[in-house]
């Protein structure tokens, strides 16, 4: 991976909360860890450096002059210094860390930060978009016309109120009135976490190669942060004065990829329960602290905090003819590891289109209080993944292939047979949910005309899934050798009662998912998620 598309992550993931968070924020179970104490046991000489609750003359409960106003507006840069100052005092009264530096602020107007925006997403090569649209299909989640990095980008579009970046150590308000901005308190207190996390810890150390590793540290970055935040919060209005609250509206893109959006959420929804049982299990933030040291290795860690689960070591073999070679890029094959969170935003699908049925049904995928839930059968048993882009030889040597002339290998590897015949009942269903049709009654292998056109192949064998894809289905042993072989549908005879059943898609690791649609996958979601939103954006602004 190369550090450009790093980078890119590291910037969207701290940008992204000033217009997710809104819309999911998670309420963590943590009581406050430093309550308000009494201003008789403060210090008589307090400093910055070392007196937590206090930075440059202002204590966390301090009331300021702008509290008292009908909206959030600050006039001039004193009342935005001050407000800073307090709201970094209050974020150290919670988390117990005092800020190392001060955190500059900065205040531009939406026009310029739409017209600057592209310095946080660094343009990725040509060789990147590919690997990147080829992972993005082999999800379902952009079609063979799209291209991801503008999916990506779009998610963030004009819903961006601020955001943290650790390369320069600044916060950035984005205001439509950025000469008397109005400042949401709980928001700049996240982002607020952000700088001081990175100032204890340093963000940018850590390795964020794969989707999977972006979103495992995340889960830590986020969870963090939005414990913070929803304490912040718990406060403003009844221990502390603080800002009115904001007018501001979160902002749905017009064409919202809710795939993107349900692997970009992850580490706000299952963060702030993976912090919690940190804190359960040390009694405050010091197991937190000690988390950055060792942090959360792939999302599933994030998922199931409790099983201490060791990811399998998943390499791709290549087993491709003359015809076909792994995509390099910089000189290194891409590969991309999706991980539980990644395959579960897969299954998802699309909830707001009631035509489109997805793999979890929806009642299944949100939680009664309307959060994402992570831990679904389909998925639950990852022990890991690897994807290996795949082009055409030919196509290689004459420049960037284009997307016809792209494939991929999919090997996934699983806790228990069962598992992975799980999986692979899932992807087999989300085949048919974009119009695949089996080849000439072959087992497992399946063709596409639409939207993303190509043969693919679902092999099963013990714990490891392997899918392989392919422009058509002549071209599929060019990319992974022998993959079509015995792919006749094929009986075999049970043997404790006599009779027969088939391979894969009808064993019994499928729970008979295939004709019985009680089963998580088969009814079309309706608009909850829609709902969902406009609920707990509500929720978050009373």
């Amino acid at each position: 991976m190369t550090a450009t598309l790093t980078r890119t992550r590291v910037l969207a993931a701290l940008v992204a909360v000033s217009m997710l968070a809104l819309l999911f924020v998670a309420a963590s179970g943590a009581v406050p860890l430093l309550p308000p104490g009494d201003s008789a046991d403060r210090p008589d000489d307090p400093s910055t450096e070392d007196t937590v609750g206090y930075v440059e003359g202002y204590w966390y409960d301090d009331e300021l002059a702008v509290d008292d106003r009908d909206d959030a507006t600050i006039e001039d840069e004193d009342e935005l210094e001050a407000v800073v100052y307090r709201s970094m005092a209050r974020v150290e009264q919670i988390r117990g860390l005092t800020f190392e530096d001060d955190v500059p602020v900065d205040v531009v107007s939406r026009g310029e930060f739409q017209e600057d925006d592209d310095e946080l997403f660094v343009e990725l090569s040509e060789d990147d978009q590919l690997k990147q649209n080829v992972t993005y299909e082999a999800l379902f989640m952009v079609d063979s016309e799209t291209d991801a990095e503008a999916e990506l980008e779009v998610m963030y579009g004009d819903s961006v109120g601020g955001y943290y970046d650790p390369a320069t150590n600044e916060i950035v308000l984005v205001s439509d009135s950025p000469e008397s901005p109005e400042v949401d308190e709980v928001i700049l207190g996240h982002e607020l976490v952000h700088a001081l996390q990175d100032q204890h810890f340093d963000l940018t150390s850590y390795d964020r190669e794969t989707i999977d590793q972006d979103n495992a540290k995340n889960g830590l970055v986020e969870g963090d942060a939005v414990t913070v935040e929803t304490e912040y919060d718990r406060n403003c209005g009844t221990e502390w004065d603080c800002l009115p609250d904001t007018d501001a509206q979160p902002t749905t893109p017009d064409d919202m990829n809710w795939g993107i959006y349900t692997m970009l959420i992850h580490p706000y929804d299952e963060g702030p329960e993976y912090v919690d049982f940190l804190l359960e299990a040390d009694e405050g933030w010091s197991a937190v602290n000690a988390a950055y040291d060792d942090p959360p290795q792939h999302s599933a860690a994030v998922i199931h905090p409790d099983e201490g689960r060791e990811s399998a070591d998943v390499s791709v073999e290549d087993e491709s003819d003359d015809s076909w070679e792994p995509f390099e890029v910089e000189g290194e094959v891409a590969t991309e590891t999706v991980g539980e969170a990644g395959m579960v935003a897969m299954f998802g699908g699309d909830p707001l289109d009631p035509s489109q049925p997805s793999v979890i049904e929806n009642d299944e995928f949100l939680t009664p209080d309307f959060r994402i839930d992570y831990d679904q059968p389909y998925t639950d048993g990852w022990a890991g993944d690897e994807l290996v882009t795949y082009v055409d030889s030919d196509a290689a040597a004459n420049g960037t292939p284009g997307a016809e002339e792209t494939g991929f290998v999919w090997r996934t590897e699983w806790t228990s047979s069962e598992d992975a015949e799980q999986f692979a009942d899932g992807y087999r269903e989300l085949l048919e949910i974009n119009d695949a049709e089996a080849v000439d009654d072959r087992d497992g292998l399946y063709e596409i005309d639409d939207a993303y056109p190509g043969a693919y192949a679902v092999r099963t064998e013990g714990e490891t899934v392997t899918i392989v894809r392919a422009p058509s289905v002549d071209e599929l042993d060019g990319i992974a050798a022998g993959v079509t072989a015995d792919s006749e549908a094929s009986t075999e005879t049970n043997e404790t009662d006599g009779t027969e059943e088939t391979d894969a898609t009808e064993s019994e690791g499928s729970d008979g998912a295939a004709d019985d649609d009680s089963i998580p996958g088969f009814a079309a979601p309706g608009a909850a998620i829609a709902i969902a939103v406009a609920l707990l954006a509500a929720r978050r602004r009373n």
